[in-house]
C-alpha cells in the first residue's frame, strides 16, 4: 500500500465518525482500524480478562520468554480499545516473543485524566511487566506510569504527545494530525502537559518511533536530547513519510513496517540483555 492510500482510507473512515455519539464513534474506530491488522499470528493465543476490575486482553506467543509486556493504545484518550490496537498489540507479542497485556483503560468524557492513568497502574501493579510500550495517547500514560517507579522498566514509546506541546514546540501540520488537533488535545488534558517533568528521562532505557509528518515529532526529538543529556540510554527511529496512526497498517506500509519491526528488534534485545 502507498501512504497517500492509506491516508485517504483512514482519514475518510475517521470523517464519518466525527458526526457519531461517541459509543458508535468508538465502535467505529475499532472497525476501521481492524482493517489494516494482518490476521493473527500462527499460534498466537488471544484472551480477554480483568485485572483488578480493569479489562485486558493478553496475547501470547508459542513459548513465550519470561515477564510480560504492558501495552496502552492510543486515540487521543476519547477513543481505542484493545480492539482498535489488536493488531499492533499481536504483532508486538510475536517480535518480543513475550505476553503482551493490552489495557482497555477508561476514556474520557467518563473520566479524567488521572482515572485513566489509576486503571494503567492497577494492571502495572498485578502483572509487573518487564516493559512498557504505548502509541500516541498511550504513550503518554505510560511515561507518566514509568516516572514515579524508582526502576522504571524499559519503554517503548510510539510518537507519544511529550513537553509543553506549545504552538512553538510544535512540527507543522501534517495529514491525520493537525497542531490544532494537539492543542485541542491539550486544552481537553491539561495534566497530559509535561513541561518540566519531560525534561528528565521517564526511564533509563528508552526505545522510541516517531514518524515523519506529525506535529509531534519535533517536541519528541527535543525531548530525546534532554534524556540522553541527563544519561539515559534512548533509541530512536523515524519512519519517512510516514504519518500519525500509520502504525495500525505497518504490515502494509513497507517504511513503517521496517521502522517498526527495527523498533521491536531493538526493545527486545534490551530485554532479552
Amino acid at each position: 500500500m502507498h501512504i497517500d492510500a492509506f491516508i485517504d482510507r483512514f482519514s475518510a473512515g475517521l470523517s464519518d465518525i466525527e458526526a457519531l455519539p461517541f459509543p458508535e464513534a468508538r465502535r467505529a474506530y475499532d472497525k476501521l482500524c481492524r482493517t489494516f491488522a494482518p490476521a493473527n499470528p500462527a499460534g498466537m493465543h488471544i484472551e480477554d480478562s480483568a485485572i483488578n476490575g480493569v479489562s485486558v486482553r493478553r496475547f501470547n506467543p508459542q513459548q513465550p520468554s519470561p515477564g510480560c509486556v504492558l501495552f496502552i493504545h492510543g486515540g487521543g484518550f476519547t477513543i481505542g480499545s484493545t480492539d482498535s490496537h489488536h493488531g499492533p498489540a499481536a504483532s508486538l507479542a510475536q517480535q518480543l516473543e513475550r505476553e503482551v497485556v493490552s489495557v482497555n483503560y477508561r476514556l474520557a468524557p467518563e473520566v479524567k485524566y488521572p482515572a485513566m492513568l489509576e486503571d494503567c497502574k492497577a494492571v502495572l501493579a498485578a502483572v509487573q511487566p518487564v516493559a512498557l510500550v504505548g502509541d500516541s495517547a498511550g504513550g503518554r500514560l505510560a511515561i507518566d506510569l514509568a516516572h514515579p517507579l524508582s526502576e522504571a522498566p524499559p519503554l517503548g514509546l510510539i510518537y507519544p504527545p511529550v513537553g509543553e506541546l506549545s504552538p512553538a514546540c510544535l512540527g507543522e501540520d501534517a495529514p491525520l494530525l493537525a497542531r490544532n488537533d494537539v492543542l485541542s488535545i491539550r486544552q481537553q488534558y491539561p495534566e497530559i502537559i509535561a513541561t518540566h517533568r519531560d525534561n528528565n528521562p521517564p526511564a533509563n532505557s528508552i526505545e522510541v518511533l516517531t514518524v515523519e509528518r506529525d506535529p509531534l515529532t519535533r517536541p519528541i526529538e527535543a525531548a530525546l536530547a534532554n534524556w540522553r543529556a541527563a544519561g539515559a540510554s534512548v533509541g530512536y527511529r523515524c519512519a519517512p513519510q510516514m504519518v500519525h496512526a500509520a502504525l495500525h497498517a505497518q504490515s502494509q506500509l513497507p517504511d513503517m513496517g521496517s521502522a517498526w519491526q527495527a523498533f521491536c528488534h531493538a526493545l527486545k534485545q534490551r530485554l532479552d540483555g
